[in-house]
Order: structure tokens, then sequence, then C-alpha cells
């Protein structure tokens, strides 16, 4: 898994919309993967980072959500859930992998990153990512860039 100074990975992955988004780091972004649409703590997660947008938008830092699901499934959760940024759909696991992140379960695990300038400036352990509150962590730190 990327650690903090590592190199941003270049990375494109079809959005909620079926739009291709080409990941810039050279602002600052949170990307963050969860496992699956529609499970009880990826919508927690999910409803955070909503409800801490506009924060992370005035702090100049946008937000992506990743996970295995495919285009279909992540606009259904959107518009469901009422997520107006960005999820990336990665069914094949290929962004997850340029993170780093082990994909063999068909899923991948509760991750975040923070990065800016190219590089990764903190990551998220997933075991100790509690999907509550979670967002509000990551804006605290990104707010010090």
């Amino acid at each position: 898994m990327l650690e903090s100074g590592d190199p941003a990975p270049e990375v494109s992955a079809p959005n909620q919309h079926g739009d291709t988004v080409t990941l810039d780091f050279s602002d600052p972004a949170v990307v963050y993967f969860y496992p699956k649409d529609f499970t009880g703590g990826c919508t927690i997660e999910a409803n955070d980072f909503e409800e801490h947008l506009p924060a992370f938008e005035d702090a100049g830092v946008s937000v992506y959500g990743v996970s295995m699901d495919d285009v279909e499934s992540h606009a259904d959760f959107a518009e469901e859930e009422g997520v107006t940024f960005e999820l990336l759909a990665d069914p094949e696991g290929e962004v997850a992998a340029a993170f780093g992140i082990d994909t063999s379960e068909g899923y991948t695990d509760r991750v975040t990153f923070l990065l800016n300038d190219g590089a990764v400036v903190a990551s998220y352990d997933p075991e100790l990512a509690d999907p509550a509150g979670h967002a509000q962590e990551v804006l605290e730190d990104a707010r010090s860039l």
C-alpha cells in the first residue's frame, strides 16, 4: 500500500455518470476506497464525506470514492444517498492496484489517501478507519496542507 511520500499514481476510471475521470494530484485530493455500495459502513462513510464536502471544497480539496462496483451500481448508490462527489468504478481493480491495495477477495479494504503536489501526504489504516467521523479527520489534515 502506498505510504506518505510515495509518488501519486496516474489513474483514470469512469465515474457514476459514465464519464472517464483522470485524477490529477497536483492539487489536494482525497481518494477513499470502500468495499461495496449499499453496505452499512460504506453508506455511513459516503454520507460523512458528502456532509463535509462543502468544507473540502472551501479548502480546495477534491474528494473521490472508489470501489470495485460498476458504473450502474455507483449511479444507483449516488442517487439513493445523494452523493454529489465522484464515485469511481474500478471493477477490474486497476485503480486499487495502482495504490497498492489488495483486491483478491473481489473488493477493497476501507482505506483513504490524502494527496497533494503529486505525492501521498497521508494514508489511513483500513483497520483504524472508522467510517463515522472519518471525513472530519481527513478534512483536518487536508486543511493543514
